[in-house]
């Protein structure tokens, strides 16, 4: 996996008609859009759980073909906050919406539409960015799903913005989705090399992988309490040494965190050690314990710390 290109890796010239652009994934907390970035660059980049507000910084996936390359932000799930880090993930994304070339509209459609998808179609109506409304989930529909696609028809009514059935776990309609965002971005450079998959530094990624194990293998009052720092990447041809810190809120969450004899912090590093000898190709020796910082979530200086600020474009 290529996350970071070396110093001297060439960007080559496009050729002629060559399209490129910034595509900002959007939608609720829990309706695929982190899946549906793994899917379309083709690897694993972003986190996934069944927890909702997964993700928390916008993550680039970069997409290359023969004609063209998208640059696709995953942004937070947009919801109602409730802490300091909360309003940071929502402001992060509104602020996406403005700066991209194509808004996709992510939407769940096993289910029908509701208030928090009217949200986000009202926050996007005054908006000049193209916007395409996804509709993720389709192998989870009905065989007679025209209740549930009416209730998004119904949505975006006063909307000329194509609409599209797929699935982001299985890849159905995937190559239909990508075909549309193309043609709605005009002739560009290529932004990155062609062999790059995401703009974030592998350490990043290391970060979210374990994080990621957090909201897997930990009970329900953990995982948004939740920030993992990288604090030393040691390499050799033959081993890379990872340092990291999980910290959390409550000395409560660190007992749970650690477990009976330190049981849960082993499975979530075995399980994380795994993830990350997928990212780098290579053998991993993973060292993790457990911080207490009171009130993380709430404090901009304590976010700022852990990675966590509004980001300007």
């Amino acid at each position: 996996m290529t996350t970071e290109p070396a110093l001297y890796t060439p960007i080559p010239s496009a050729p002629p008609e060559f399209k490129s652009g910034f595509v900002a994934i959007l939608g609720r907390p829990n309706v695929g859009k982190s899946t549906l970035m793994n899917e379309l660059v083709g690897q694993k980049i972003a986190i996934t759980s069944p927890v909702a507000q997964t993700t928390r910084n916008r993550l680039r996936g970069i997409l290359t073909t023969p004609d063209a390359q998208l640059i696709m932000v995953d942004t937070p799930g947009i919801h109602k906050p409730h802490h300091e880090l909360g309003r940071v993930i929502v402001q992060n994304a509104r602020n996406t919406i403005n700066a991209v070339d194509v808004v996709l509209l992510v939407v769940d459609a096993s289910t029908k539409a509701g208030g928090g998808d009217r949200f986000i179609v009202n926050l996007l109506q005054h908006c000049q960015t193209s916007v395409i409304l996804g509709l993720n989930k389709c192998d989870r529909q009905p065989e007679n799903p025209h209740q549930l696609d009416e209730s998004y028809a119904e949505l975006v009514r006063d909307h000329n913005w194509p609409q599209l059935k797929f699935s982001a776990l299985n890849g159905d309609g995937l190559e239909a989705l990508q075909a549309q965002i193309i043609t709605h971005l005009e002739p560009g450079p290529y932004y990155y090399p062609p062999d790059l998959v995401t703009d974030q530094p592998e350490r990043f990624i290391m970060g979210e992988l374990i994080r990621e194990q957090v909201l897997l293998l930990t009970r329900q009052e953990v995982p948004h309490s939740v920030a993992v720092t990288i604090d030393r990447v040691q390499e050799t041809p033959q081993l890379t040494q990872v340092h990291a810190a999980i910290n959390v809120e409550r000395n409560s969450q660190k007992g749970i965190l650690i477990g009976k004899k330190g049981s849960m912090l082993k499975a979530i590093g075995t399980a994380a050690r795994e993830q990350i000898q997928k990212l780098i190709a290579g053998k991993v020796h993973l060292d993790l314990f457990v911080r207490v910082q009171p009130k993380w979530r709430q404090s901009r200086l304590r976010l700022a710390q852990l990675g966590y600020r509004v980001e300007e474009d």
